[in-house]
């Protein structure tokens, strides 16, 4: 939108911090006295010295080709650099060619003989997977928040993307391209470039790496040091999406195939995702087990061949689906050949033996515990070609793990700031019933019934009755709520909850809740009321449990997972956080949550039924050239950094 060339640079002057500070590119400088200095001199000091990392999720980062391949019958050859993940173009012309560039060898993750790729680098590798005047905006990513940054005059050194070959185990990764490492000379380079420590942004599965980051860092450095060096590289970690407890939707890849939109079948898909070393790093598991003390092995020198054991608490016996809401796989199988193909499922032997006498088919129930362990797998070795590559990559690559087996449920990381922020209350994939097809490997399964979770009830796509334990809400559309909401375990005692209206508004329908008592391993509701078609966001938060620490967990209505680091109202709540955050005159411990206004020009718009701009305290009717329409003429009065205020 164009506006008068010195109002424009006196707002742009006035935003240019608060963007700075959200949109992943900032961080609070450590040791500086906010009283040493004031008003606007302050806060460019504290603009100098911002950076922040951004992680990006599963399948979000660019893959290139690093090979020569000839691709017969087609005229697109694959070439050094070009572009494998993600180019439609090669996909619908050269299946067979991209497929060779994409697959890994299941056992030991090494690249086809023919072709191999590796991710791209920089911010360029999570804008836009496929650029392209079609394509691109299907696969943008990031691409609408490096705009505004550089909208804002952000310095292109503040923003760093840490992109990784996410079809790799954590091991590999650092096996293969020293990530871990390199990681961590990331951190310590934006610290002595810019000064302060960073913020880190992770999406899905970004979430998975930096938790192992963390773990092997804590193997990395002297113990005494660990502390130090997070608090002085890591001012605030926000968790979008976080599938901690895994997803349901993994499994659906392993058997049956997950096209991720693309024109290939599922059987394709399916041969393509278990290839990938990371494709267990997202398989649910049960909350109530955990495995050994990584240290016992690190200390003492148990190098090789050294298996995480499982130790799960009683309440994992004596409940029903380890923690989540039903059981995720409910599988028929053709018949039974031996009870070594179901070494521990106890519970239905005498089951199996009637029907081994009948020669009926077998139903049989698999829980997370029983996914997480490679019982699933085991149950299905004689039906399944997939089930022994799966069985190895399990335990190679996850229970004997050197650092972590990450199918263990993440307890609260020593960070100074948390932020974990999901969606809820959209229709949600929870379990599947399977069911041979009569046809070979790789479409070997086919999906016979699928279980939804959505607002507190279990449903399934035929209707038929579900038996579980729901949710008060559902999860995101893509990770189901339980996997999301373990973050509240890592809140306090006592939390403060306010639920408010995502859209702009005046206060009138904000909700708040003061020591809310939170008892550990439960979840945590507000007794709050809802507007119909009213969007909320709600807010819990915990400042006084661990001195020194801030929890909080944002909970955005109808947030779809794939879509919510492009959500404009997540925008928003970052900007103000960190606008309070760097404030010297902040007196709360968290951004204020009274009212919402504009707080950009695109906030604003024409309310046609009182023929003016809407929110008139904020917004102002100021045509310039160019506008087509009245909503494009209301802009921002000139007392942008006043209203600012409002929310310290």
């Amino acid at each position: 939108m164009a506006v008068g060339g010195g109002a424009q640079r006196l707002r742009t002057r006035r935003l240019s911090l608060l963007l700075v500070s959200v949109l992943l590119v900032g961080s609070v400088v450590v040791g500086e006295d906010p009283s040493s200095s004031s008003g606007r001199g302050e806060r460019d000091l504290y603009a100098s010295k911002l950076s922040g990392i951004i992680i990006p999720g599963f399948a979000s980062t660019q893959l290139r080709a690093w090979s020569v391949l000839d691709c017969p019958y087609s005229p697109l050859d694959f070439n050094p650099l070009d572009s494998v993940w993600l180019d439609t173009t090669r996909v619908l012309s050269a299946v067979n060619c991209w497929l060779k560039c994409m697959l890994l060898d299941p056992y030991n993750q090494t690249d086809h003989p023919e072709c191999k790729s590796r991710p791209d680098s920089g911010l360029s590798a999570i804008t836009e997977l496929d650029p392209g005047y079609i394509t691109g905006p299907l696969s943008s990513v990031w691409k609408e928040w490096l705009k505004w940054c550089i909208e804002f005059g952000i310095e292109a050194n503040a923003i760093i993307a840490v992109p990784y070959d996410w079809r790799l185990s954590a091991s590999k990764l650092e096996e293969r391209d020293l990530y871990f490492h390199k990681l961590k000379l990331t951190f310590e380079t934006a610290l002595k470039l810019r000064g302060g420590p960073s913020l880190v942004f992770a999406h899905s599965m970004g979430n998975n790496v930096f938790r192992y980051f963390l773990e092997w860092l804590k193997l990395e450095i002297a113990p005494k040091q660990y502390i130090q060096w997070l608090d002085a590289h890591i001012h605030a970690y926000f968790a979008v999406g976080a599938p901690l407890l895994g997803s349901t939707e993994s499994v659906k890849a392993t058997l049956f195939g997950f096209t991720f939109g693309l024109p290939v079948a599922e059987g394709t898909a399916r041969l393509m995702y278990n290839s990938f070393g990371s494709s267990l790093w997202l398989m649910p598991f049960s909350k109530h087990c955990k495995a050994d003390d990584v240290y016992w092995k690190h200390f003492f020198g148990e190098r090789e061949g050294h298996h995480h054991t499982y130790h799960c608490d009683e309440i994992e016996f004596q409940t029903n689906y380890s923690g989540w809401p039903t059981e995720i796989i409910n599988i028929e199988l053709p018949s039974i050949r031996g009870s070594d193909a179901f070494p521990s499922i106890l519970d239905v032997a005498q089951d199996m033996t009637s029907n081994m006498e009948c020669g009926r088919p077998i139903q049989l129930s698999f829980s997370a515990r029983e996914v997480s362990d490679g019982t699933f797998f085991k149950a299905i070795e004689d039906y399944d070609p997939d089930s022994k590559r799966l069985l190895y990559q399990l335990q190679k690559y996850y229970q004997d793990d050197p650092v972590l087996n990450p199918l263990t449920p993440w307890e609260r990381p020593p960070l100074k700031n948390i932020f974990c922020i999901y969606g809820i209350d959209l229709k949600t994939e929870v379990g599947y019933y399977f069911a041979p097809s009569g046809k070979p490997y790789p479409d070997n399964w086919i999906i016979t019934d699928v279980i939804y979770e959505h607002e507190g009830a279990l449903f399934s796509r035929s209707g038929n009755s579900v038996s579980g334990n729901p949710g008060a809400v559902s999860g995101d559309g893509t990770v189901p709520y339980n996997s999301l909401s373990w973050c509240k375990t890592w809140l306090g005692s006592k939390v403060n909850i306010t639920r408010a209206p995502q859209a702009e508004h005046d206060g009138s329908d904000v909700q708040i809740s003061l020591n809310v008592e939170h008892h550990q391993g439960e979840d945590i509701l507000p007794n709050m009321t809802r507007t119909p078609r009213v969007k909320y966001i709600t807010y819990y938060e915990d400042s006084e449990s661990i001195p020194g620490r801030r929890t909080a967990v944002w909970e955005l209505d109808k947030a779809n997972h794939r879509n919510l680091v492009r959500s404009q109202v997540l925008m928003r709540e970052l900007w103000l956080e960190m606008w309070h955050d760097i404030h010297p005159d902040a007196t709360s411990k968290f951004v204020k949550k009274a009212r919402r206004g504009p707080l950009r020009d695109a906030d604003c718009y024409w309310d046609y039924g009182k023929a003016r701009c809407a929110w008139p305290e904020y917004c102002e009717y100021r045509y310039a050239f160019g506008d087509v329409h009245l909503g494009q003429s209301c802009r921002l009065k000139n007392s942008s950094t006043d209203l600012l205020l409002n929310y310290l």
